[in-house]
């Protein structure tokens, strides 16, 4: 399995690399000397049209800054990272001085690896023909996710998407450490409306309440976890006007969100939008839609996205579950999270 790191590159200054799994992955260290360099980049140059970026995409890592003899990104299938301090390759067992080609399956795992002077190893498989991402492991593949029907009945559906079109919903952004502080960022990500539901306690209750009776008890026989704490109240939409996304992401990655254990997605209105499924890109491309009033729960480490909604709104409501061992990392790292709100993406 490929270790985690977050990079430069040129439109992210922590780009984290675990969220381009769901596709066949080249990365490529490049050495630091400039022909040895100019050669690698030369010898991959026949297979570049290949790297579209959905199916195979490709990530080269320069030891140096950036500059202008780095060849340009053509995102999302062709994109550089910068790593002066070398930081990087030490992650993969690589030498100050050694280049390497490495592919990846879908999931990270190491599928080939060749000097960087000898890709045959690794561009032998990419010119014969990968296999396809729901086949990749030899079988089709089921991400291991929860389906839990019957957690709100349809009233308290209706219920909730009332209240959401009453107070109407406010956009939504992500989380993202920035100099060692976790701050809200509007970017591309995603885009969702959400109206928060932290002011109103009698309503809280009557949702703890549910989640205690009909998630919790299978999340405990399910995953062997004690799940005793919720986190955020907000009823979402998803709105085909919009075009309303959110692209692959895991919702643990940042300082102030680390201590979340499983996400919940419960449905309020699923017979009534095209697209904004759930998908688990490592596991495939299959989507899931849970019944209205169920909920799909799973680990906050999985990779997902929730496809674009083409038709109507899709509306959920989104907690998180999360132990007392939790507790105590929220609140060591509560102080790291910033109260303002959510900034343009390149703010500071």
């Amino acid at each position: 399995m490929a270790p985690e790191f977050a990079a430069v590159s040129r439109t992210n200054p922590a780009f984290h690399f675990s969220t381009v799994a769901g596709r066949h992955v080249l990365l490529a260290f490049m050495p630091r000397d400039a022909a040895a360099r100019d050669a690698a980049i030369a010898a991959v140059e026949p297979l570049m049209r290949r790297f579209e970026g959905r199916f195979l995409a490709a990530f080269f890592v320069a030891r140096e800054p950036e500059s202008d003899a780095i060849p340009p990104d053509h995102a999302p299938g062709q994109r550089w990272f910068f790593d002066p301090e070398d930081r990087i390759a030490p992650l993969f067992h690589l030498g100050p001085e050694e280049g390497a080609w490495l592919l990846l399956d879908p999931a990270s795992r190491l599928v080939a690896r060749a000097p960087i002077d000898q890709p045959e190893a690794v561009f032998g498989p990419i010119l014969a023909g990968l296999p396809p991402l729901d086949a990749y492991a030899g079988v089709s593949l089921v991400a291991p996710v929860l389906i839990v029907p019957r957690v709100f009945e349809p009233e308290f559906c209706r219920r909730l998407i009332d209240l959401y079109e009453a107070r109407g919903g406010e956009p939504s952004g992500v989380m993202r450490d920035v100099d060692g502080r976790t701050v809200g960022i509007m970017d591309g990500m995603k885009k969702r409306r959400d109206v928060n539901l932290k002011d109103d306690a009698d309503l809280r209750a009557e949702i703890i309440a549910r989640i205690r009776r009909a998630i919790a008890p299978m999340v405990r026989r399910t995953f062997q976890f004690d799940a005793t704490r919720i986190e955020r109240y907000i009823v979402s939409c998803y709105d085909a006007e919009e075009g309303g996304y959110f692209h692959a992401h895991r919702d643990n990655q940042s300082l102030a969100t680390a201590h979340r254990r499983f996400a919940c997605s419960i449905n309020l209105n699923a017979g009534e939008y095209d697209g904004g499924d759930l998908r688990f890109p490592e596991f495939g491309t299959r989507t899931y839609r849970p019944p209205t009033g169920g909920a799909v729960v799973f680990n906050c480490n999985l990779l997902h996205e929730a496809t674009p909604v083409t038709r109507g709104r899709r509306y959920a409501f989104l907690p998180f579950l999360y132990d007392e061992e939790g507790q105590r990392i929220r609140e060591r790292n509560l102080a790291l999270m910033e109260s303002r709100a959510p900034q343009p993406a390149d703010a500071r």
